[in-house]
């Protein structure tokens, strides 16, 4: 099992959270949530109304997500879905524990405990660079205040 850090449409309550609870897609079991140990830009861009966390740290804000351990198969998926590596690159990063729900071995336990873990991000060194100008926020709901509603792949 590895694990991974989502902080846009994959978490609980957005538009592509149910990707993450089909299980013909892998296994993906929510563990707590989190936000990044750097800070970083998140930012929403294109025409989909995309959140893209640009791969800046110390530029930013520490990003809010979900922290799941996921299968083989999930994180196969994962990649593709995010399209790994043209448009976001898989890359491990340090997650301070926000709240901890996970059980699992002695070690990942103690991790929890002491705030950090290590988690897979998908975030992004290819971008236009006028996306460091966008608005950063600190964490992502497709119905936020921002006014821009991400667009499913099948309304595309």
């Amino acid at each position: 099992m590895a694990r991974v850090f989502v902080y846009g449409t994959l978490k609980k309550g957005q538009p592509n959270y149910k990707h993450m609870i089909n299980t013909t897609k892998g296994l993906a079991k929510f563990q707590g949530r989190g936000r990044t140990a750097e800070k970083y830009p998140l930012v929403i861009a294109g025409k989909y109304n995309i959140p893209y966390m640009l791969n800046i740290p110390g530029t930013g804000h520490h990003v809010a997500g979900e922290i799941y351990s996921v299968d083989d198969q999930m994180l196969q998926f994962l990649d593709e879905f995010e399209g790994c590596p043209d448009m976001y690159q898989r890359t491990l990063m340090r997650i301070e524990v926000v709240e901890w729900e996970g059980k699992s071995g002695a070690g990942e336990t103690q991790a929890a405990a002491e705030g950090v873990v290590e988690c897979f991000v998908y975030s992004t060194t290819t971008y236009p660079p006028e996306w460091v100008g966008l608005p950063y926020y600190d964490s992502y709901d497709s119905s936020g205040q921002h006014g821009l509603s991400y667009v499913l792949r099948e309304s595309r």
